[in-house]
């Protein structure tokens, strides 16, 4: 099945069932949306297809975006580099973001920080968007924080979505008096009786 036909007459993939004016904002707010959630830089071919735009209209609407940030005197900046398009804080903020980060250390970790922390263990090598889809909720601000207090770090790319890679850190064992990942106790005992599922999901469809 293919695709219809876009904005400036590109092909528009099967999947793409909407047009960004359809949205309040247009195509600038449409790319904020995805840059927001996105834990890589962007390419613009990439959200042009996936938008059914074309690359130009890309191109000058996140130029545009860019150089209005740049007018307010935000916090954030859209930075373009060879990798693609990606939000950053500003370097002048680079103190305050690293106070907030750092803030209490020593104090226990918040528990969005120990799900996302025992995704990382359980299922490392794990990605930035791998943690999020299993917690169902972005986490790149924990990871962050995780990183700054050495419980993690980054150890090669996926092959496939050339995203960092996080695995737990020595520092993490030390703290959990292991000396190995492989030392991590069993999932096993926290999960549900496959028999109980089963049984289950006979009672359910029985009632309907």
């Amino acid at each position: 099945m293919n695709g219809g036909v876009g904005q400036g007459g590109e092909v528009r993939p099967e999947y793409v069932d909407f047009t960004v004016e359809d949205f309040p904002g247009g195509l600038a707010a449409c790319l904020e949306a995805i840059l927001m959630v996105a834990d890589q830089p962007q390419q613009v071919d990439d959200l042009a297809r996936v938008l059914a735009v074309g690359k130009d209209a890309v191109e000058q609407a996140l130029t545009a975006l860019r150089e209005s940030y740049e007018r307010q005197s935000r916090g954030f900046e859209l930075r373009c580099t060879a990798r693609g398009w990606q939000y950053a804080n500003r370097a002048e903020f680079e103190p305050v973001v690293a106070t907030f980060v750092t803030d209490g250390q020593t104090a226990r970790l918040s528990q969005a920080a120990l799900e996302a922390l025992a995704v990382v263990a359980y299922r490392q090598p794990v990605t930035r968007a791998q943690i999020a889809a299993i917690r169902g909720v972005n986490s790149d601000g924990v990871v962050r924080s995780l990183l700054v207090r050495g419980l993690v770090r980054e150890d090669g790319v996926d092959p496939e979505s050339r995203a960092a890679l996080l695995v737990t850190s020595p520092l993490f064992l030390e703290n959990m008096g292991l000396d190995s990942i492989e030392q991590l106790p069993s999932l096993a005992p926290f999960m549900p009786d496959m028999g109980d599922i089963v049984r289950q999901s006979q009672n359910d469809e029985a009632a309907l």
